[in-house]
């Protein structure tokens, strides 16, 4: 008989350590470390799924050889019949991949990927595997949805050993596995949810992913900040990591991508919660940029690059004199740290005085700006608002200031001009090296080279 011990290991990378510490040396997060008990010896009941985990990337022993001379096959991607997720996805399904979406309890990630299976079952063969779920419920939500579902497989089970052997007879083209902190491995002394489970039930699903051919969709659930539970290596071994955010409004989802082997990274799809489910949005521009008639001082309109396409939203900023002896400073989807820095720029290079000034800056629609092409709009609308001076709603503005006060471009953007020219923009205040040669017809492009042309211009 094997002998039993106990280990104790980290939850956020899954290093082990013989006693029980305070921070894990391996990530550097306090707090994280727990007691499982294992065995010293491979059990003799240990599943198949288990014992044969030589590696993610699927059958090994082929020996080496020249990267030139591997042959290259072409392999068509599946269709979700979604173009947002199909979009983040980097163009769609690529069979033998392994995708995995998180999100908050209420998100929709069951709801969204169900959809998409109903979808895909007119024209692929589909299995639905649901842990956490029965199969009454999962029909009821269908029929709430009245989703297509007579060619969808369902099956409920937490056993990843079982799960490959009926998908191994089933042979589906995509697999859907609801979730993946429900499901246990065999001869793994955990329960399910450890990060002994997490870790060896991935890994077993990714090589059997590799090895088949079939498409694995992982439902993973998220901490309270809203980061993937479990071991880091659940992210390092799947192909594809999505999360599925709600924002401030509850009616919106976003789908933003953060890893991805077959597409571009940070690409975000934007999804509507109505009575039949999510619905894809096809020009969310439109929905950031419902703005009113009459525009107060404070609000420009930018573009920010999301992934491989443009994205127009409303930048909002107020400044108030402070009552206080410090000043407040608040950014709500951008960096704070940022206008910290832009704020220091603009004394200094502006001759602009805020330090007694409250500041406050939005992002309206909930979203998050991560790139400094959001810059010069947050320059101009802090103006805007200092001055009481409004800016007109059909002026469109990018681009990044420096530490010297001068105005940098900024990567794509003739098609950041093209993109606000499509949604009705008649004016564009650009850097210098953004200005294109030709502007489009009906649309003034005023290039920047300094701050100071900024403030001339409120």
């Amino acid at each position: 008989m094997s002998k039993v011990k106990t280990v104790y290991v980290c939850a956020s990378c899954g290093a082990r350590y013989p006693r029980w510490q305070g921070q894990c040396r391996e990530c550097g997060e306090w707090n994280t470390i727990s007691e499982i008990r294992v065995n010293d010896e491979p059990s003799a009941g240990r599943s198949a799924a288990a014992r044969a985990m030589s590696g993610f990337a699927g059958a090994s022993g082929s020996g080496v050889s020249n990267l030139n001379n591997v042959k290259l096959e072409k392999a068509q991607r599946l269709y979700t019949g979604y173009g947002e997720f199909d979009r983040v996805l980097g163009g769609g399904i690529v069979p033998g991949s392994v995708v995995l979406l998180g999100g908050n309890p209420g998100a929709g990630k069951s709801t969204l990927l169900l959809q998409t299976v109903c979808k895909l079952a007119s024209h692929a063969a589909v299995l639905y595997i649901t842990g956490e779920e029965s199969l009454q419920q999962v029909a009821l939500r269908a029929q709430r949805l009245m989703l297509p579902t007579e060619r969808v497989r369902i099956a409920a089970e937490t056993s990843i050993d079982e799960i490959c052997r009926i998908a191994a007879e089933e042979k589906p083209a995509v697999l859907i596995v609801d979730s993946i902190q429900v499901m246990h491995v065999q001869g793994v002394e955990s329960a399910p949810g450890s990060v002994s489970q997490v870790r060896e039930g991935a890994a077993a699903l990714t090589q059997f992913a590799k090895k088949t051919g079939i498409a694995v969709f992982l439902i993973g659930h998220v901490t309270k900040d809203g980061t993937l539970a479990g071991p880091k290596i659940l992210e390092h071994c799947v192909d594809c990591s999505v999360i599925l955010e709600s924002g401030n409004d509850p009616r919106f989802r976003t789908l933003r991508c953060h890893k991805n082997r077959f597409g571009a990274v940070n690409e975000i799809g934007v999804f509507a919660m109505t009575d039949h489910g999510l619905c894809e949005v096809k020009n969310p521009s439109a929905i950031f940029l419902n703005r009113q008639e009459t525009v107060a001082p404070g609000s420009l309109a930018m573009v920010v690059w999301e992934g491989t396409r443009p994205l127009l939203v409303e930048l909002q900023a107020l400044v108030d004199l402070s009552q206080l002896g410090n000043p407040r400073r608040l950014s709500l989807g951008t960096d704070p740290n940022r206008l910290a820095m832009l704020l220091s720029v603009l004394h200094r290079h502006g001759g602009c005085q805020l330090a007694d000034q409250d500041v406050f800056v939005n992002v309206v629609g909930g979203v998050k700006v991560e790139e400094t092409a959001s810059d010069v709009p947050l320059i101009l609308a802090l103006l805007s608002s200092y001055h009481s001076k409004p800016i007109d709603r059909t002026t469109i503005a990018f681009g990044e200031v420096g530490l010297t006060g001068e105005i940098r471009p900024v990567p794509s953007g003739q098609e950041r001009i093209a993109e606000a020219f499509k949604q009705g923009f008649k004016r564009a205040i650009v850097p210098f090296d953004n200005a294109p040669k030709k502007a489009p017809a009906g649309m003034e492009i005023i290039a920047v080279k300094r701050i100071g042309d900024l403030i001339d211009l409120v």
